[in-house]
C-alpha cells in the first residue's frame, strides 16, 4: 500500500512552536452524533438595541456612556484580568511554587457603530480604519508594556459574550506563553539558517502553492503546513519583512484590508453562516526598556483559528488526546486550503 497523504494518518512538525501534530483524514469519515452548534447562534442583535453596551449612546456595566461613534471606538474594559496599579507578590526561591508581578491594561475596541455589520460585511475602507487603530493602540502600548495581544473572538462557540463587531487588546508587563516560545523557536532557527523562520516558509508556499487560499502584492493567506483547527489560516506580509504590526507601510495596511474582506467573507461563505473564530497578531515583543528592539528572527503575523469542522453545527473539540497527548486534525491542511480557495471572496448575503 502507498501512502496517501489525504487518507492515512502522518504527524507534522511546527518549527514555529516546536511540537507535533498528528492528521487523521481518514476520520471525516465517522458519523457524528455528538454535540452539534446552534446555526443562529450569532444572530446580531439590531444597531438601536440599548440593552446592548456596545452601541453608541449605550450604557454600559461600570454606568459609563458610550458616544455616538461613527467609526471604531477604544475603551477601557469594564471586566479586565489585568490591572495597572496592583501590589507585588511576595517572592519565592522554591522551584515549584513561583510567582511573579504581572501588570496590564485591558482594552475594548468597537470596529463599526452598526451591530449587524461584521467585518466581511464592512467596506474595505472601514476596515482600513480598523487596521490604522490597532496600529495606534499598539504604538501606544507597546511604549509601556513588553506584550501587546491583539484579539478577536468572534461568536458564542468562542466565547464572545457579545455579537456587536468588536476585539480586545490586552498589554502586559510579562510576556505570555505562546510568543514565548515563538520567539525562542525563531530565534533558534535565526542563528542555524540566517534567515527568518517565517520569512522563509512564506517563499515555499509561494513555490508550492498547494495552501494558499488568498494572495496579493503585499499579503499571502495560507492554511499552515502544521494547522491545527480545521479550517486555520495565516496571514503573512511577502515582498517585505515587518516585525510589529506598527511597521506596516501605507500600503500594506490598504492590502491588509482587501485580505481581511476576503477570507473573513471566505469563512462566512463556507457554511452559509457568520462564521466563528478567535483571531490575533504576533509580532516581536517590545525589547529591554520597552524600545522595540531589531528582531530578525521575528516575522509579523495574523493567525485565524476557527472551531467549525463539518457544517455550521459540527465544531472540533480538543478534548481526550488533545489535551493529554497533542494536537490532532481530521481533514489535511491541503484540502481545508482547497475548499477555501474555491469560495467566491463576495460575501453570500451581498447580492
Amino acid at each position: 500500500m502507498e501512502f496517501n497523504v489525504n487518507e492515512h494518518q502522518h504527524i507534522r512538525y511546527n518549527p514555529l512552536k516546536d511540537e507535533w501534530i498528528l492528521v487523521s483524514p481518514h476520520r471525516m469519515l465517522r458519523p457524528w452524533s455528538g454535540q452539534t452548534e446552534s446555526n443562529d447562534e450569532n444572530k446580531l442583535e439590531g444597531n438601536n438595541n440599548k440593552n446592548n453596551p456596545l452601541c453608541p449612546g449605550a450604557t454600559r456595566g461600570n454606568g459609563e456612556v458610550n458616544p455616538m461613534y461613527t467609526s471604531t471606538y477604544v475603551f477601557k474594559n469594564d471586566f479586565p484580568a489585568l490591572l495597572e496599579n496592583v501590589p507585588t507578590p511576595p517572592s519565592s526561591d522554591d522551584p515549584l511554587f513561583k510567582i511573579a508581578p504581572a501588570r496590564g491594561t485591558c482594552r475594548v475596541m468597537c470596529f463599526h457603530p452598526n451591530s449587524e455589520v461584521t467585518l466581511p460585511i464592512m467596506k474595505v475602507t472601514e476596515i482600513k480604519l480598523v487596521i490604522d487603530e490597532w496600529i495606534n493602540q499598539a504604538e501606544e502600548l507597546q511604549s509601556k508594556y513588553r506584550w501587546v495581544q491583539i484579539f478577536e473572538n468572534k461568536g458564542a462557540s468562542m466565547g464572545c459574550s457579545n455579537p456587536h463587531p468588536h476585539c480586545q487588546i490586552w498589554a502586559s508587563s510579562f510576556l505570555p506563553n505562546e510568543p514565548t516560545i515563538k520567539d525562542r523557536c525563531q530565534l533558534q532557527y535565526y542563528k542555524e539558517h540566517n534567515r527568518a523562520l517565517l520569512v522563509d516558509y512564506v517563499e515555499k508556499e509561494l513555490q508550492r502553492k498547494e495552501r494558499i487560499v488568498i494572495e496579493n502584492d503585499d499579503w499571502i493567506v495560507v492554511v499552515p503546513y502544521w494547522a491545527v483547527w480545521p479550517f486555520e489560516t495565516m496571514l503573512l506580509p511577502r515582498g517585505h519583512t515587518p516585525q510589529r504590526l506598527t511597521e506596516l507601510n501605507e500600503s500594506q495596511r490598504k492590502s491588509l484590508a482587501i485580505v481581511i474582506k476576503s477570507i473573513t467573507s471566505k469563512y462566512d461563505n463556507l457554511f452559509k453562516c457568520s462564521f466563528p473564530y478567535s483571531m490575533g497578531w504576533h509580532g516581536a515583543p517590545t525589547g529591554v526598556g520597552n524600545k522595540p528592539l531589531d528582531s530578525p528572527h521575528w516575522l509579523l503575523h495574523g493567525i485565524y483559528l476557527p472551531p467549525l469542522l463539518r457544517s455550521a453545527t459540527i465544531r472540533k473539540f480538543f478534548v481526550g488526546y488533545e489535551l493529554l497527548a497533542q494536537a490532532q486534525r481530521d481533514l489535511t491542511p491541503e484540502q481545508a486550503a482547497a475548499r477555501l480557495r474555491d469560495l467566491s471572496e463576495k460575501h453570500y448575503s451581498l447580492k
